[in-house]
């Protein structure tokens, strides 16, 4: 008889070789590397080139890869005249969505169907977008401010190219390291909400702008990649160190959601946290305002103690977001850009051995039987 899990909590959808997420213990592992291995130590090219090929780079695959994506960057003019239109209170994670299903709108062959493509013809689309997400976000904020675009720059890597579109110029050595590592620790998480969506509309064979458009609106909810977001205006709500215990106490009271506290998979510590956790702290100290860094510890020190739960990513990534000077609404994009990478691995994976997604549901409605009733006697 089938199982009813609802949320499909503990059924296994599909097989994968990109990522396992160990909850139970609390390990994230790549293609084999323990996160902890890889956070700081490679860079998020050298993760995209291992999610999307199994290996971590040569040299000179690393360098082939850093120009493939440098060469995509480029956005048609009709994507960026609708970013510089856009409505400039939109939220950019909605503009991006959009953006990025327009861009199948400027790549006949690539908006049809994915049956019959080749795996090169795969991979080029996914280099394609992974490069241009991170400048279509770039983009809309600067115009939503009214700012002019800077031209694209094909020498800078991924983290350092989307900093430096966002100020309009270079950033400094420790923003480029601290963002490499925040796109290293999110670039994939296993069978999440978001990938599973990308994976569901991918095997469909329908076009990977669709899939990675769906992807992105699964993404926005404040239970997925919005949760950074809820962090921020949280810690904003509480206002000072002073404030922390009272408000705690009666959220919890209230039964409302403490935002980056807890996993749905993670019954222990989330690996990538102390990671996040160390660059909020640095960071904060040499901004000279610790005082959200130190509101955070005290939440996640009264939570652990109350309610056996720990800070999980979103709680630490949000004040190292909040630190390198990104607005609170640049949150989800700036994961989004991270997720990319994970997100055409698993399309990609996907289309290597296709099979339709098409659970069963359990039927709770009335019993077979009924009758029509004449509408007027009804």
């Amino acid at each position: 008889m089938p199982i009813n899990a609802k949320g499909l909590e503990g059924i296994i959808a599909n097989a994968t070789s990109l990522s396992d997420v160990r909850g139970q213990e609390g390990r994230l592992i790549y293609q084999g590397y323990n996160i902890d291995e890889l956070a700081g130590k490679v860079s998020f090219e050298e993760v995209i080139h291992l999610l999307w090929y199994g290996t971590l780079p040569t040299a000179a695959q690393l360098l082939a890869l850093h120009q493939e994506l440098a060469n995509q960057r480029e956005l048609p003019q009709g994507v960026i005249d609708f970013l510089q239109r856009a409505p400039r209170n939109a939220a950019p994670i909605d503009v991006i969505r959009t953006a990025i299903s327009m861009l199948g709108l400027y790549d006949k062959e690539g908006s049809q169907s994915s049956l019959e493509k080749t795996t090169s013809f795969n991979h080029q689309r996914a280099a394609s977008i992974t490069a241009k997400i991170s400048v279509i976000a770039a983009y809309y904020h600067r115009a939503r401010q009214g700012k002019e675009l800077p031209p694209i720059n094909k020498e800078l890597g991924e983290a350092e190219h989307f900093l430096y579109l966002l100020e309009g110029k270079m950033p400094t050595q420790e923003a480029i390291e601290t963002l490499d590592v925040a796109y290293v620790l999110h670039a994939d998480h296993g069978m999440n909400a978001s990938t599973f969506s990308a994976r569901v509309t991918i095997s469909t064979l329908t076009d990977i702008y669709s899939a990675i458009t769906s992807a992105i609106g699964t993404l926005k909810g404040p239970l997925h990649g919005g949760a950074n977001e809820g962090v921020v205006h949280m810690l904003q709500e509480i206002g000072e160190e002073a404030n922390v215990d009272s408000w705690i106490t009666k959220a919890l009271a209230q039964k409302k959601k403490i935002m980056g506290i807890g996993h749905r998979v993670y019954k222990t510590l989330d690996p990538r946290a102390p990671h996040l956790r160390a660059m909020a702290m640095k960071l904060s100290q040499e901004l000279g305002d610790a005082k959200w860094i130190r509101m955070a510890e005290q939440i996640a020190v009264i939570m652990k103690e109350r309610k056996g739960l720990n800070a999980n990513v979103d709680f630490y990534s949000a004040i190292v977001y909040y630190s390198l000077g990104l607005p609170t609404d640049m949150f989800t994009p700036v994961f989004s850009i991270a997720r990319t990478a994970g997100w055409t691995a698993h399309i990609l994976e996907q289309l290597a051995d296709n099979r339709i997604y098409r659970p069963l549901s359990e039927y709770v409605g009335p019993a077979e039987g009924k009758k029509i009733v004449p509408i007027a006697l009804r």
